[in-house]
């Protein structure tokens, strides 16, 4: 089955990080460009960040801008997203999407004390 598998969410404290997976099962994810998206409560889903095929080029939303990094690791076919200085509004369920592939359910992050 073509899919992405998110997972690494949580609970976290504001200021604290979080790595979520991606990983891709059915195809080889190195081959495709990779989103990562989040929907908080409420609101529509937002842009969070992109990495290219082969992982030359990666793209954020400005206001994530040097707190979250993109990166994918070929050889475990997947595609993470690091979260660092986490804030409450970073809440959301994370999706991560390719042109091969329908949405999944998504990891949920819960910034909170």
């Amino acid at each position: 089955q073509v899919q992405l598998v998110e997972s690494g969410g949580g609970l976290v404290q504001p200021g604290g990080s979080l790595r979520l997976s991606c990983a891709a099962s059915g195809f080889t994810v190195s081959l495709y460009a990779v989103t990562w998206y989040r929907q908080a409560p409420g609101k529509e889903r937002e842009f969070v960040a992109r990495i290219s095929s082969g992982g030359g080029s990666t793209d954020y939303a400005d206001s994530l801008k040097g707190r979250f990094t993109i990166s994918r690791d070929d050889a475990k076919n997947t595609v993470y997203l690091q979260m660092m200085n986490l804030k409450p509004e970073d809440t959301a369920v994370y999706y991560c999407k390719s042109i091969r592939t329908t949405w999944g359910q998504g990891t949920q992050v819960t910034v909170s004390s």
